[in-house]
């Protein structure tokens, strides 16, 4: 209790339901805010989720005068901090009114959590794993949000810079025209490296013949990602739920999946079709008109999110990535989408660098997990 705050563990469906629903109230009027789909966040919130066979997780509301003002979920992957030699307790879907007070009790019971458990630093806003959401804004707080990023005002920052919490690591969000010309550059490299190495666009004529390729690319992001901020190998059974998730999702002529010459997959670009005003409507629902409304989406789409992209660690500095970009490029143009809208990238990774010196492309925002010992 902090003042008139009062911070109860979530127990039971009703107040899952209560945790869940809060931020779409929070944030009703906000925009550019885009409620997650309620399904989703009871899979991940829910004791099914395969990531809490290495990690455990403990769910807080924040009450005063009978009515829920914040919420939080205090994590302990056990894996990161096994693989990263750290202590660390996490907080993640962390959302409260603009009150220092809502604030301090909810990120003061996660402490005291990671403490009881051992831990010596907290840090975030963070998730399970590096597929769910994380890092808030701190520079651009009235930009663009898509379907997997967090939407956080400017008193979020204000208040974990308050607490004495610093910046750990470093996200950069991208927006370009994604029917601009290739640029020759790119296009000379694309054929140079593809011709160099006998790699080739991957070709499917549906989902299911996709689904395999689905896991190598995971499989590839467990690999190339390895050196990348606290991230750690995805398990088989998180690994099936991303499959699941992700590939029915994603048009074909937007799943660049680099392959060789024996058709094992080097590099991988994914993009799907922008959902943000899709789920906006459904308003974390799928009936009675959710469904509809992101069907739609699917099928009829002017822009695009580009979700993930990933080089095997033998294959990159060899401008392999040129391939999938050049792909992704040229089908764009040829489908009259005109914008492309990056997913949060770490700042300094290689991989991703070609968007802002080859395309034109413009930094959005900046994000940031923050941290501090305990």
């Amino acid at each position: 209790m902090c003042g008139d705050v009062i911070i109860s563990k979530v127990d039971g469906r009703k107040d899952l339901r209560r945790f869940i629903a809060f931020p779409n109230q929070l944030f009703k009027d906000v925009p550019t805010y885009i409620p997650a789909m309620n399904f989703d966040e009871k899979g991940l919130l829910g004791s099914k989720n395969p990531s809490l066979k290495h990690s455990q997780r403990e769910l807080f509301l924040a009450w005063r005068d009978g009515k829920v003002v914040g919420r939080v979920a205090a994590i302990i992957n056990h894996t990161v901090n096994e693989v990263w030699n750290k202590k660390t307790v996490r907080f993640g879907w962390f959302d409260f009114i603009e009150d220092y007070d809502v604030f301090s009790a909810l990120i003061n019971k996660v402490i005291e959590y990671g403490k009881a458990n051992g831990m010596s630093e907290i840090e975030g806003p963070m998730g399970f794993t590096d597929m769910d959401k994380e890092c808030w804004v701190i520079d651009n707080f009235n930009g663009p949000q898509n379907i997997s990023t967090l939407y956080n005002p400017e008193y979020y920052v204000r208040f974990v810079e308050r607490m004495g919490m610093e910046i750990k690591c470093k996200w950069q969000q991208y927006i370009m025209p994604a029917n601009q010309p290739i640029p020759d550059k790119v296009k000379r490299l694309n054929s140079l490296i593809a011709e160099r190495y006998g790699l080739k666009v991957l070709k499917v004529h549906n989902h299911r013949e996709l689904k395999p390729y689905g896991y190598k690319m995971f499989h590839t992001i467990n690999s190339s990602f390895k050196d990348l901020y606290d991230f750690v190998p995805m398990t088989q059974e998180e690994l099936d739920v991303y499959v699941k998730e992700y590939i029915p999702f994603v048009p074909l002529r937007y799943a660049n999946f680099v392959v060789d010459k024996d058709d094992n997959l080097v590099a991988f670009g994914l993009a799907i079709p922008s959902l943000s005003k899709a789920y906006q409507k459904a308003k974390g629902r799928l009936f009675p008109f959710g469904w509809y409304y992101i069907l739609r989406a699917l099928r009829k789409y002017d822009s695009i999110d580009l979700l993930l992209n990933g080089v095997l660690p033998e294959w990159q500095k060899r401008g392999v990535h040129a391939i999938y970009y050049c792909e992704m490029n040229k089908n764009a143009i040829e489908d009259n989408v005109h914008t492309a809208f990056t997913n949060p990238q770490i700042i300094g990774n290689e991989a991703v660098k070609i968007w802002s010196t080859q395309f034109m492309a413009d930094p959005v925002m900046q994000r940031a997990v923050f941290g501090m010992n305990i």
